[in-house]
């Protein structure tokens, strides 16, 4: 979008803000036509690096301007750190132990209740445009009408030499052209959808960025200076789990400096941007293809980033922190409130239950997700829910962890964490977490407990689970957690067995 074309885009918003009102109450509250669905979805953004949720330079001007035309919900966290295990919770509405979903390697199969399949049976075109991480290969024919990976685009090169520690870092250089990206193809797919579909649709983005490495196009990678990056949150805490030192230690993260780090922050908030230009394209076709009377618009990610924090990278499957579990989620709904911040917490997966009530269907299994129609209706969401998350493997479960690399495979960008996951798996256990407005815990049988004063350190600095004036609190905590795993412990399914014995033919 050209910058003169943008700037009328930009002021034409508070009008088409009104005519969506007024005429998305009228066509979407009376049945008329059920609502088509966008899930746009970046991949590893955390919430606290867009504009809207407060970071003090973040230019994300469509993100702002979606949540300035919907609701957003300021706390939302997901059910795993790990993008595999959180999109089939966010599907299903299930906690990852439920069907065992913990891992890379495990998708949703046919036999397993998802979205996806619901709006199929119920007459919308499925839309889907990225990575999967997701379904399993049987699930997709009942699930998706079109589906194309992404893909495109020339990546940027690792620009370090082996023998630099920057190499493991995901510090790269600049790409190429913003039009030159596999997000990009995808977004212009998803336009064509809007442009052509005469059925109710629903469009799935699953978007690269800002995953790592940490590169950006041309335009966008020097948006942002280092020296302007807040300061990180410091290397070398105690009483942090045993993979912070660990992961640090095997990426050689320990020989950069604090300038590597902002950079690295600095170049993800461009990556952000660039998603941000990509949601703006999109939106601009929503409205250029009249269907934002008709189409509920979500935004949201299935983790976060460390991005720098604690002298550390990506993310790592028994981690659960501020920085990976509390993703964005933005949510325009032709017909429902605009400009409206919930502030309750609520969890990923509910936006399942929320797109099921939406579009008027019944779920046909037990789950665990809560529709937030009434938050988007402006009203108050629920003081007292707490946000649950779950990570890593127990040690006899090898199927579940990344193939260990050999030596020769060295060069590989993830070789040093397929490796100490592998070689130390003490690093990668069991790990359950919840998150309330005043604390966070996360219980480790095998490993490092943890419990955050949020109140007094919303950073997550100063591990307090050993400290005895909190033993009332650690112990409610305990308690809310057991009590979550006894609720959701599994789900039965809906059909009902005869009970006694059939009679038998010819017997």
């Amino acid at each position: 979008m050209s910058e003169i074309s943008r700037r009328a885009f930009l002021s034409s918003a508070a009008a088409g803000a009104l005519a969506r009102t007024a005429a998305g109450e009228q066509q979407v509250r009376t049945g008329s036509r059920k609502p088509n669905l966008i899930f746009y979805m970046p991949e590893t953004l955390r919430a606290d690096h867009l504009g809207c949720y407060g970071h003090p330079l973040a230019r994300t001007p469509n993100m702002d301007r979606l949540a300035s035309q919907g609701v957003r919900f300021e706390q939302c966290h997901v059910q795993n750190t790990v993008c595999g295990p959180s999109r089939c919770s966010l599907l299903t509405g299930w906690p990852v132990h439920v069907r065992g979903h913990r891992s890379l390697y495990y998708f949703l199969h046919e036999d397993e209740p998802n979205l996806f399949r619901y709006l199929r049976q119920d007459g919308y075109d499925v839309f889907w445009f990225g990575k999967n991480d997701l379904l399993a290969p049987e699930s997709f024919a009942d699930s998706v009408t079109r589906f194309h990976p992404g893909g495109g685009g020339k990546p940027a090169p690792n620009p370090w030499p082996m023998s630099d520690p920057h190499y493991y870092s995901f510090l790269y250089g600049p790409g190429g052209d913003r039009t030159e990206t596999g997000d990009y193809n995808c977004v212009q797919q998803a336009i064509q959808v809007l442009e052509r579909s005469e059925r109710p649709f629903c469009i799935y983005l699953p978007l690269a960025y800002a995953h790592p490495p940490f590169t950006a196009p041309r335009d966008f990678y020097n948006m942002y200076k280092p020296g302007d990056i807040p300061p990180l949150r410091p290397a070398d805490l105690p009483r942090k789990p045993n993979f912070f030192e660990a992961i640090r230690r095997t990426r050689r993260l320990n020989e950069l400096t604090d300038a590597d780090f902002r950079r690295m922050q600095a170049i993800y908030l461009g990556m952000i941007s660039y998603s941000d230009w990509l949601l703006g394209e999109l939106l601009a076709a929503v409205d250029r293809t009249n269907h934002a009377n008709d189409t509920a618009v979500f935004l949201f990610s299935d983790h976060g980033e460390w991005g720098g924090d604690y002298g550390l990278v990506e993310k790592w499957p028994s981690a659960i922190d501020e920085c990976l579990d509390h993703v964005p989620l933005i949510v325009r709904a032709p017909g429902y409130k605009q400009g409206h911040v919930s502030r309750e917490i609520v969890e990923l997966f509910d936006v399942m239950a929320t797109s099921l009530e939406l579009t008027g269907i019944e779920a046909q299994h037990t789950h665990f997700a809560r529709s937030l129609l009434p938050q988007l209706r402006g009203e108050p969401g629920d003081l007292k829910r707490a946000a649950f998350c779950e990570g890593g493997y127990n040690i006899n479960e090898r199927q579940l962890f990344e193939p260990d690399l050999p030596k020769e495979d060295a060069a590989q960008i993830y070789y040093p964490k397929q490796h100490l996951q592998n070689e130390h798996p003490e690093t990668i256990t069991r790990a359950t977490g919840i998150r309330t407005p005043e604390y966070r815990l996360v219980h480790r049988p095998d490993g490092i407990s943890e419990l955050y004063d949020l109140k007094k350190d919303p950073r997550e600095l100063n591990n307090v689970y050993p400290d005895r004036s909190y033993a009332a609190a650690r112990e409610s905590l305990h308690g809310q957690i057991l009590d979550w795993y006894v609720r959701t412990a599994d789900v039965a399914p809906k059909k009902r067995d005869p009970r006694g014995f059939p009679k038998i033919q010819g017997g």
